[in-house]
C-alpha cells in the first residue's frame, strides 16, 4: 500500500477582517513547503528578496535524531504504536515527525501501514511548534487520531486522541548517579529528579540505584492524559506540564531542590521560571557532565518585568494565535481581549502561523503582543522583535490591577481561567479613595488607573458625528473599524453574494517584492 503524505499546507497570503461584538480577527498565513525553514534566517531584516532561502540546501539535522546505533523499531517503538492503532480500530492516522525525524517518516509510515491495513498521512509541517500536537493539520485529511514523535510539551489536545512516541535517547545511568551524588552529597537532600520526554525509559533504572542511598528523592512521573495544569498542595500531589509528582507536605515544595536529567533547553527554562523557589541541578546526558544550573533566574524575572511594564503603556495589543491545539485556548482567547478591554486598550487577534518577526512586523501600529501558545513556547526572545511578546500572564499582571506579584511565575494560560488554581477576577472598579497615581517607569507618563465597563455583547464603544439629509446624528463606530478603515490596504474581504464567480485565471508570477509583471521602482 503506498505511503500517502499529506503536507500541511496553508493557504495563499490572505489578510482579512471579521467584525463582531469582540475585536477584528485578522489572519495573515504564509505558505510553507515539506520542511518548515527556521524562522532565524529572516530574523537579520524584516524584508529581503528571498535569494537566501531560496537558494539554502536544506539537509537533515542530526542533533537531537535518532542515534545511529538504534534500529526503528526500538526507537520509535513500532510494536506499541501498531496496538495503538489495532486496538482503536482506526483507519487514517496522522504522523507528526519534528524536522530532525522526517528523514525517518516514510519509512516508519509504510511499516506502520504494513502492519496494521491503515491509512498513514504525514505531516510535513507544523501549523505552530513542534512540540505541540497538530490537530489543525491532521484536520486536512480527517485523521482519527495522531501519532506525536519526538519531543513534546504534553500540553492537553482539544479533540483527537494521541499517542506520544519521545523517542529513547541513550542515558548513561551510571555517571548520571555518580554526578548527583557528587552534587548532593547530603544523603537526607529533599530532591526532585525532573527528565526530558527522551530520557524518561531509563528513569526507573536510575531510581532503582538512587533510591536506596536517598530515602528523600522524588520522581516524576509522566503525565499525558491530564486536563487542566494544576497543583494540589493538600495532599501534596503536583500536576504540571505533564509531570506528576508527590512532595511532603511537612516540607514543602519550597524546599526541595531539582535535578533535571537533559540538555539546556527551553523546557528546563520553563520549569526553573515557575518554580524559581527551588534551587536546580542538572545532568546533560549528552556531554556526561552535571552543574549547578547558573542562570540567573532574577535577571531574567527581571526582563520579563520589564515586558509588563511595556504592557501597561501598550494601546494597542495584537494577540498572537500560537496554538489550535491545546485545550482551552479559546477561552484564553476571550479571557484576555476581555481584560483588555477593560484596561482601556484595543486589541486584536492575529493567526500568523508560527510567529516571526518579518510576519509580526507587518502590524506597525500595534503596540505589543500577547503569544497564546505551550508553556514551551511562550517565552520567545522578543529581541528581534520590532514589538515585544509577551504571555497572558503577564498581559493580565499589566491589565488586572486585582493580580499582584507574588514570585512565582505561570507559563501555563489554563491556570488564568476561571476555576483554575491562579485565577484571579478582575475588580468591577476602583474607589477613588485607593487609587493611587500610576507612573510609567519606561515614559515617565501618568497612566489611567480607570476600569472601562465590558462593552455589551451588540453594543459599540466610540461615538462620531455624520450627517445625513441635512440632519445630524450621532452614530455608533467601532475603533478597531475606525483603525481599520483608516489603512490604505485592509486585506481581501469575501463580500459574500456581491462578487461573481468567474473561471480560474493565471496569476502573478515571481515572488512578493518583485513580480515578473511589475516595473522595477
Amino acid at each position: 500500500m503506498p505511503v500517502m503524505a499529506a503536507v500541511a499546507l496553508s493557504p495563499s497570503p490572505e489578510y482579512s477582517s471579521f467584525y463582531g461584538a469582540s475585536a477584528p480577527f485578522l489572519r495573515y498565513r504564509f505558505s510553507y513547503i515539506l520542511l518548515d525553514l527556521p524562522s532565524v534566517i529572516m530574523t537579520t531584516a524584516f524584508s529581503s528578496d528571498g535569494a537566501d532561502l531560496i537558494q539554502r540546501i536544506v539537509t537533515p539535522a542530526r542533533v537531537g535524531g535518532r542515534p545511529p546505533a538504534m534500529g526503528l523499531e526500538e526507537y520509535y517503538e513500532l510494536d506499541r504504536t501498531t496496538a495503538f492503532v489495532l486496538d482503536n480500530n482506526f483507519t487514517k492516522v496522522a504522523l507528526q515527525f519534528p524536522d530532525e525525524l522526517l528523514s525517518d517518516s516514510a519509512t516508519i509510515a509504510a511499516k506502520m501501514e504494513e502492519t496494521t491495513g491503515s491509512r498513514m498521512y504525514i505531516l510535513g509541517d507544523t501549523s505552530y511548534g513542534s512540540c505541540c500536537v497538530d490537530e489543525v493539520a491532521a484536520d486536512h485529511v480527517n485523521a482519527e487520531a495522531v501519532v506525536h514523535y519526538g519531543p513534546a510539551c504534553l500540553s492537553p489536545c482539544c479533540k483527537l486522541p494521541v499517542l506520544h512516541v519521545f523517542g529513547r535517547q541513550p542515558l548513561d545511568v551510571t555517571r548520571c548517579v555518580e554526578v548527583f551524588q557528587e552534587l548532593h552529597p547530603d544523603l537526607q537532600a529533599h530532591v526532585i529528579v525532573l527528565s526530558d520526554v527522551a530520557y524518561f525509559h531509563a528513569i526507573d533504572s536510575l531510581a532503582s540505584q538512587l533510591r536506596p542511598i536517598y530515602p528523600n528523592v522524588v520522581f516524576s512521573e509522566v503525565d499525558s492524559k491530564e486536563a487542566l495544569s494544576s497543583a494540589q498542595p493538600d495532599c501534596g500531589l503536583v500536576c504540571q506540564f505533564g509531570r506528576r509528582f508527590t512532595v511532603n507536605e511537612q516540607c514543602g515544595l519550597a524546599n526541595y531542590s531539582m535535578f533535571y536529567v537533559g540538555c539546556e533547553g527551553p523546557e528546563l527554562t520553563n520549569f526553573m521560571l515557575t518554580w524559581n523557589q527551588c534551587p536546580f541541578s542538572s545532568f546533560n546526558p549528552r556531554t556526561g557532565q552535571g552543574r549547578w544550573e547558573t542562570l540567573d533566574v532574577n535577571r531574567t524575572l527581571r526582563r520579563r518585568l520589564y515586558l509588563v511594564e511595556r504592557a501597561r503603556d501598550a494601546q494597542v495589543v495584537g494577540i498572537v494565535v500560537g496554538t489550535l491545539g491545546v485545550t482551552n485556548y479559546l477561552s484564553v482567547l476571550e479571557h484576555l481581549q476581555g481584560i483588555i478591554q477593560q484596561a482601556g486598550k484595543q486589541a486584536y487577534t492575529l493567526a500568523v502561523g508560527k510567529p516571526s518577526p518579518v510576519k509580526l512586523a507587518n502590524f506597525l501600529e500595534v503596540d505589543i503582543f500577547v503569544l497564546v501558545a505551550c508553556p514551551q513556547n511562550s517565552l520567545l526572545d522578543s529581541s528581534d522583535y520590532y514589538r515585544p511578546l509577551v504571555t497572558p500572564y503577564e498581559m493580565e499582571m499589566a491589565c488586572n490591577p486585582a493580580r499582584a506579584w507574588t514570585g512565582r511565575y505561570i507559563t501555563d494560560f489554563c491556570c488564568l481561567l476561571p476555576g483554575a488554581s491562579e485565577y484571579i477576577p478582575i475588580p468591577d472598579k476602583i474607589a477613588d479613595s485607593n487609587r493611587e497615581p500610576d507612573i510609567s517607569l519606561i515614559t515617565g507618563e501618568m497612566r489611567s488607573t480607570c476600569l472601562c465597563t465590558p462593552p455589551e455583547p451588540e453594543s459599540t464603544s466610540g461615538t462620531a458625528m455624520i450627517c445625513h439629509n441635512h440632519i445630524q446624528t450621532v452614530a455608533q463606530i467601532s475603533p478597531a473599524a475606525s483603525f481599520l478603515e483608516s489603512r490604505s490596504w485592509r486585506g481581501l474581504e469575501q463580500k459574500l453574494g456581491k462578487t461573481a464567480v468567474t473561471k480560474a485565471v493565471p496569476g502573478r508570477q515571481g515572488i512578493a517584492i518583485a513580480y515578473e509583471d511589475e516595473s522595477c521602482r
